[in-house]
Protein backbone atom coordinates (compact mmCIF):
# COMPACT_ATOMS: atom_id res chain seq x y z
CA UNK A 1 0.00 0.00 0.00
CA UNK A 2 1.35 3.43 -0.87
CA UNK A 3 2.82 5.52 1.93
CA UNK A 4 0.21 8.25 1.40
CA UNK A 5 -2.54 5.71 2.09
CA UNK A 6 -1.51 5.19 5.70
CA UNK A 7 -3.58 7.69 7.67
CA UNK A 8 -3.41 7.46 11.47
CA UNK A 9 -4.93 10.85 12.37
CA UNK A 10 -8.22 12.47 11.35
CA UNK A 11 -10.24 15.39 12.72
CA UNK A 12 -13.89 15.90 11.92
CA UNK A 13 -17.08 17.61 13.11
CA UNK A 14 -19.47 15.09 14.67
CA UNK A 15 -23.10 16.20 14.83
CA UNK A 16 -25.81 13.97 16.24
CA UNK A 17 -29.46 14.28 15.26
CA UNK A 18 -31.97 16.39 17.18
CA UNK A 19 -34.87 14.62 18.84
CA UNK A 20 -38.31 14.87 17.28
CA UNK A 21 -40.97 17.04 18.91
CA UNK A 22 -43.81 15.54 20.89
CA UNK A 23 -47.25 15.80 19.32
CA UNK A 24 -50.17 17.95 20.50
CA UNK A 25 -53.16 15.89 19.40
CA UNK A 26 -56.61 14.97 20.71
CA UNK A 27 -58.59 11.84 20.05
CA UNK A 28 -61.51 12.66 17.77
CA UNK A 29 -64.00 9.99 16.71
CA UNK A 30 -67.63 10.12 15.67
CA UNK A 31 -69.03 9.02 19.02
CA UNK A 32 -66.16 10.28 21.18
CA UNK A 33 -66.31 14.10 20.91
CA UNK A 34 -63.91 14.62 23.82
CA UNK A 35 -61.50 11.71 23.71
CA UNK A 36 -58.65 13.48 25.47
CA UNK A 37 -55.02 13.99 24.51
CA UNK A 38 -53.26 11.23 22.55
CA UNK A 39 -50.18 12.98 21.15
CA UNK A 40 -47.23 10.61 20.66
CA UNK A 41 -43.60 11.14 21.61
CA UNK A 42 -40.92 12.35 19.22
CA UNK A 43 -38.23 9.94 17.98
CA UNK A 44 -34.66 9.93 19.25
CA UNK A 45 -32.05 11.74 17.16
CA UNK A 46 -29.43 9.61 15.40
CA UNK A 47 -26.18 8.77 17.21
CA UNK A 48 -22.64 8.86 15.83
CA UNK A 49 -21.17 5.44 16.65
CA UNK A 50 -17.64 4.03 16.38
CA UNK A 51 -17.34 0.32 15.56
CA UNK A 52 -14.12 -1.72 15.60
CA UNK A 53 -13.30 -3.54 12.37
CA UNK A 54 -10.30 -5.87 12.27
CA UNK A 55 -10.24 -5.62 8.46
CA UNK A 56 -9.25 -1.95 8.59
CA UNK A 57 -5.68 -0.96 9.45
CA UNK A 58 -5.76 2.75 8.56
CA UNK A 59 -8.11 5.74 8.90
CA UNK A 60 -7.81 6.51 5.19
CA UNK A 61 -11.54 6.00 4.53
CA UNK A 62 -12.33 8.82 7.00
CA UNK A 63 -9.71 11.27 5.73
CA UNK A 64 -12.17 13.35 3.69
CA UNK A 65 -15.14 13.14 6.09
CA UNK A 66 -14.93 16.63 7.58
CA UNK A 67 -18.55 16.60 8.77
CA UNK A 68 -20.45 13.55 10.00
CA UNK A 69 -24.13 14.39 10.52
CA UNK A 70 -26.81 12.01 11.82
CA UNK A 71 -30.54 12.23 11.06
CA UNK A 72 -32.98 14.04 13.29
CA UNK A 73 -35.81 12.11 14.92
CA UNK A 74 -39.33 12.47 13.51
CA UNK A 75 -42.12 14.19 15.41
CA UNK A 76 -44.78 12.22 17.27
CA UNK A 77 -48.27 11.70 15.85
CA UNK A 78 -51.81 11.29 17.11
CA UNK A 79 -52.98 7.98 18.49
CA UNK A 80 -49.91 7.90 20.74
CA UNK A 81 -47.77 7.01 17.74
CA UNK A 82 -44.09 7.59 18.43
CA UNK A 83 -42.01 9.34 15.77
CA UNK A 84 -39.30 7.34 14.00
CA UNK A 85 -35.80 7.49 15.49
CA UNK A 86 -33.12 9.23 13.43
CA UNK A 87 -30.79 6.85 11.59
CA UNK A 88 -27.47 6.27 13.37
CA UNK A 89 -24.17 6.89 11.58
CA UNK A 90 -21.67 4.07 12.17
CA UNK A 91 -18.00 4.80 11.53
CA UNK A 92 -15.90 1.65 11.23
CA UNK A 93 -12.37 2.13 12.55
CA UNK A 94 -9.30 -0.09 12.92
CA UNK A 95 -8.50 -1.71 16.24
CA UNK A 96 -6.32 0.56 18.32
CA UNK A 97 -8.26 3.75 17.48
CA UNK A 98 -8.50 6.39 20.21
CA UNK A 99 -11.19 9.11 20.07
CA UNK A 100 -10.47 12.47 21.72
CA UNK A 101 -12.34 15.72 22.22
CA UNK A 102 -10.51 18.14 19.89
CA UNK A 103 -10.87 21.07 22.33
CA UNK A 104 -9.96 19.45 25.65
CA UNK A 105 -7.95 16.48 24.25
CA UNK A 106 -9.84 14.31 26.73
CA UNK A 107 -9.88 10.65 25.67
CA UNK A 108 -13.48 9.69 24.98
CA UNK A 109 -13.05 6.02 24.13
CA UNK A 110 -10.65 3.39 22.79
CA UNK A 111 -11.60 0.73 20.27
CA UNK A 112 -9.61 -2.46 20.83
CA UNK A 113 -11.93 -5.32 19.80
CA UNK A 114 -13.52 -6.38 16.54
CA UNK A 115 -17.22 -5.46 16.58
CA UNK A 116 -16.91 -3.24 19.66
CA UNK A 117 -19.35 -0.32 19.44
CA UNK A 118 -19.18 2.97 21.36
CA UNK A 119 -21.63 5.87 21.06
CA UNK A 120 -19.35 8.82 20.31
CA UNK A 121 -21.93 11.63 20.00
CA UNK A 122 -25.36 10.86 21.41
CA UNK A 123 -28.51 12.00 19.62
CA UNK A 124 -31.06 14.28 21.28
CA UNK A 125 -33.99 12.74 23.14
CA UNK A 126 -37.44 12.93 21.60
CA UNK A 127 -39.97 15.25 23.25
CA UNK A 128 -42.97 13.90 25.13
CA UNK A 129 -46.40 14.17 23.54
CA UNK A 130 -49.27 15.96 25.26
CA UNK A 131 -50.65 12.61 26.43
CA UNK A 132 -47.99 12.69 29.20
CA UNK A 133 -49.17 16.03 30.59
CA UNK A 134 -52.85 15.30 31.27
CA UNK A 135 -53.95 15.49 34.89
CA UNK A 136 -57.09 15.79 36.95
CA UNK A 137 -56.89 19.59 36.76
CA UNK A 138 -55.66 19.81 33.16
CA UNK A 139 -57.44 17.20 31.08
CA UNK A 140 -56.71 18.81 27.71
CA UNK A 141 -53.08 20.05 27.67
CA UNK A 142 -52.35 22.02 24.50
CA UNK A 143 -48.58 21.66 24.75
CA UNK A 144 -45.90 19.02 24.29
CA UNK A 145 -42.16 18.85 24.73
CA UNK A 146 -39.86 19.92 21.91
CA UNK A 147 -37.14 17.48 20.97
CA UNK A 148 -33.70 17.82 22.54
CA UNK A 149 -31.05 19.43 20.32
CA UNK A 150 -28.32 17.26 18.87
CA UNK A 151 -24.69 17.72 19.90
CA UNK A 152 -22.05 19.25 17.63
CA UNK A 153 -18.41 18.70 18.56
CA UNK A 154 -15.00 18.30 16.94
CA UNK A 155 -13.44 14.88 17.35
CA UNK A 156 -9.90 13.61 16.76
CA UNK A 157 -9.29 9.96 15.93
CA UNK A 158 -5.77 8.62 16.43
CA UNK A 159 -4.63 5.15 15.51
CA UNK A 160 -2.17 3.28 17.71
CA UNK A 161 -1.15 0.03 16.07
CA UNK A 162 -1.87 -3.16 17.99
CA UNK A 163 1.16 -5.44 17.78
CA UNK A 164 2.97 -7.92 20.01
CA UNK A 165 6.44 -6.59 19.14
CA UNK A 166 7.47 -3.06 18.23
CA UNK A 167 10.78 -2.50 16.43
CA UNK A 168 12.64 0.51 17.81
CA UNK A 169 15.79 1.88 16.21
CA UNK A 170 17.46 4.66 14.29
CA UNK A 171 16.96 4.87 10.52
CA UNK A 172 19.00 2.21 8.68
CA UNK A 173 19.10 -0.11 11.72
CA UNK A 174 17.71 -2.94 9.58
CA UNK A 175 14.17 -3.02 11.00
CA UNK A 176 12.42 -3.26 7.63
CA UNK A 177 14.85 -5.93 6.43
CA UNK A 178 14.17 -8.01 9.54
CA UNK A 179 10.39 -7.69 9.14
CA UNK A 180 10.55 -8.74 5.48
CA UNK A 181 12.82 -11.68 6.38
CA UNK A 182 10.62 -13.27 9.04
CA UNK A 183 7.12 -12.31 7.85
CA UNK A 184 5.17 -11.84 4.63
CA UNK A 185 5.26 -8.05 4.99
CA UNK A 186 6.97 -6.18 2.16
CA UNK A 187 8.12 -2.81 3.51
CA UNK A 188 10.21 -0.48 1.36
CA UNK A 189 13.90 -1.11 2.00
CA UNK A 190 16.78 1.19 1.08
CA UNK A 191 20.17 2.30 2.29
CA UNK A 192 19.18 5.84 3.23
CA UNK A 193 17.46 7.49 6.24
CA UNK A 194 13.69 7.40 6.61
CA UNK A 195 13.09 4.71 4.00
CA UNK A 196 10.12 3.69 6.14
CA UNK A 197 7.66 6.58 6.31
CA UNK A 198 4.69 4.60 7.63
CA UNK A 199 4.42 1.78 10.20
CA UNK A 200 4.34 -1.71 8.71
CA UNK A 201 2.74 -4.77 10.31
CA UNK A 202 3.83 -8.35 9.71
CA UNK A 203 2.57 -11.67 11.08
CA UNK A 204 5.55 -13.82 12.08
CA UNK A 205 5.02 -17.56 11.96
CA UNK A 206 6.34 -19.55 14.92
CA UNK A 207 6.47 -23.19 15.96
CA UNK A 208 3.33 -25.37 16.00
CA UNK A 209 1.32 -22.92 13.87
CA UNK A 210 1.67 -20.17 16.46
CA UNK A 211 2.32 -16.59 15.38
CA UNK A 212 2.83 -13.07 16.66
CA UNK A 213 2.48 -9.59 15.13
CA UNK A 214 5.51 -7.37 14.63
CA UNK A 215 5.35 -3.62 13.87
CA UNK A 216 8.14 -1.77 12.08
CA UNK A 217 7.95 1.81 13.43
CA UNK A 218 9.59 4.55 11.31
CA UNK A 219 13.10 5.36 12.53
CA UNK A 220 13.56 7.49 15.61
CA UNK A 221 16.33 10.07 15.79
CA UNK A 222 17.74 11.94 18.78
CA UNK A 223 15.27 14.70 19.62
CA UNK A 224 12.25 12.84 18.21
CA UNK A 225 10.26 13.48 21.40
CA UNK A 226 10.68 17.22 20.72
CA UNK A 227 9.54 16.83 17.12
CA UNK A 228 12.82 16.38 15.23
CA UNK A 229 12.92 14.14 12.17
CA UNK A 230 9.56 12.44 11.89
CA UNK A 231 8.89 13.78 15.39
CA UNK A 232 6.44 12.11 17.73
CA UNK A 233 4.08 11.25 14.88
CA UNK A 234 4.84 7.54 15.14
CA UNK A 235 5.97 7.19 18.77
CA UNK A 236 2.36 6.60 19.84
CA UNK A 237 2.32 3.34 17.88
CA UNK A 238 4.85 1.93 20.35
CA UNK A 239 2.46 2.45 23.28
CA UNK A 240 0.34 -0.60 22.43
CA UNK A 241 3.16 -3.06 21.73
CA UNK A 242 3.57 -5.85 24.29
CA UNK A 243 7.37 -5.85 24.06
CA UNK A 244 9.95 -3.61 22.40
CA UNK A 245 12.76 -4.99 20.23
CA UNK A 246 15.54 -2.41 20.03
CA UNK A 247 17.77 -2.72 16.98
CA UNK A 248 21.28 -1.26 16.66
CA UNK A 249 23.52 -2.12 13.68
CA UNK A 250 26.84 -3.83 14.32
CA UNK A 251 28.71 -1.00 12.54
CA UNK A 252 27.41 1.65 14.95
CA UNK A 253 30.10 3.79 16.59
CA UNK A 254 28.84 2.95 20.08
CA UNK A 255 26.09 0.34 20.46
CA UNK A 256 25.48 1.03 24.14
CA UNK A 257 25.20 4.79 23.56
CA UNK A 258 22.74 4.35 20.67
CA UNK A 259 20.58 2.07 22.80
CA UNK A 260 20.57 4.62 25.63
CA UNK A 261 19.61 7.46 23.24
CA UNK A 262 16.66 5.40 21.97
CA UNK A 263 15.65 4.58 25.53
CA UNK A 264 15.85 8.25 26.50
CA UNK A 265 13.62 9.33 23.59
CA UNK A 266 10.94 6.85 24.68
CA UNK A 267 11.26 8.02 28.28
CA UNK A 268 10.79 11.68 27.29
CA UNK A 269 7.75 10.79 25.21
CA UNK A 270 6.10 8.49 27.77
CA UNK A 271 7.96 7.16 30.85
CA UNK A 272 5.54 4.22 31.05
CA UNK A 273 7.12 2.78 27.89
CA UNK A 274 10.14 1.81 29.99
CA UNK A 275 7.92 -0.62 31.93
CA UNK A 276 7.61 -2.83 28.83
CA UNK A 277 9.85 -5.86 28.37
CA UNK A 278 12.81 -5.07 26.11
CA UNK A 279 15.15 -7.02 23.86
CA UNK A 280 18.21 -5.78 21.98
CA UNK A 281 19.21 -7.15 18.57
CA UNK A 282 22.57 -6.24 17.07
CA UNK A 283 21.77 -6.31 13.34
CA UNK A 284 24.08 -6.77 10.34
CA UNK A 285 26.13 -9.31 12.33
CA UNK A 286 27.13 -11.12 9.13
CA UNK A 287 30.05 -8.66 8.91
CA UNK A 288 31.44 -9.91 12.25
CA UNK A 289 33.43 -12.99 13.21
CA UNK A 290 33.12 -14.88 16.50
CA UNK A 291 36.16 -13.17 18.01
CA UNK A 292 34.82 -9.69 17.29
CA UNK A 293 31.41 -10.61 18.70
CA UNK A 294 33.04 -11.82 21.91
CA UNK A 295 34.87 -8.50 22.26
CA UNK A 296 31.75 -6.45 21.52
CA UNK A 297 29.71 -8.31 24.13
CA UNK A 298 31.84 -6.70 26.83
CA UNK A 299 30.58 -3.24 25.76
CA UNK A 300 26.89 -4.08 25.41
CA UNK A 301 24.24 -2.61 27.75
CA UNK A 302 23.42 -4.63 30.85
CA UNK A 303 20.00 -5.79 32.09
CA UNK A 304 18.58 -6.38 28.61
CA UNK A 305 18.66 -9.72 26.71
CA UNK A 306 20.91 -9.22 23.67
CA UNK A 307 21.41 -11.21 20.47
CA UNK A 308 23.54 -10.76 17.35
CA UNK A 309 21.48 -11.31 14.18
CA UNK A 310 21.66 -10.97 10.42
CA UNK A 311 18.51 -10.72 8.34
CA UNK A 312 20.48 -11.25 5.12
CA UNK A 313 22.18 -14.50 6.15
CA UNK A 314 19.31 -15.54 8.50
CA UNK A 315 21.87 -15.77 11.33
CA UNK A 316 20.16 -16.31 14.74
CA UNK A 317 16.68 -15.38 13.43
CA UNK A 318 15.13 -18.59 14.82
CA UNK A 319 16.79 -17.88 18.15
CA UNK A 320 15.43 -14.33 18.02
CA UNK A 321 11.89 -15.64 17.48
CA UNK A 322 12.36 -17.95 20.47
CA UNK A 323 13.42 -14.98 22.65
CA UNK A 324 10.48 -12.87 21.46
CA UNK A 325 7.97 -15.68 22.07
CA UNK A 326 9.34 -16.27 25.54
CA UNK A 327 9.09 -12.54 26.42
CA UNK A 328 5.56 -12.23 25.02
CA UNK A 329 4.37 -15.14 27.12
CA UNK A 330 6.38 -14.44 30.27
Amino acid sequence: MADSNFIDYVKFCSRSGAGGSGSVHFRREKHVPKGGPDGGDGGRGGNIILRGNAQHWTLLHLKYKKHVIAEAGKGGEGGRRKGADGKDIILEVPLGTVAKDAETMEVRCEITEDGQEVVLTRGGRGGLGNDHFKSATNQAPHYAQPGEEGIEEWIILELKLLADVGLVGFPNAGKSTLLSSISAAKPEIGDYPFTTLVPNLGVVGYRDDKSFVMADIPGIIEGAAEGRGLGIRFLRHIERNSILLFMVPADADNIKKEYEILLNELKKYNPELLDKNRLLAISKADMLDEELMTEMKKELPENVPTLFISSVSQYNLDKLKDMIWQEINS
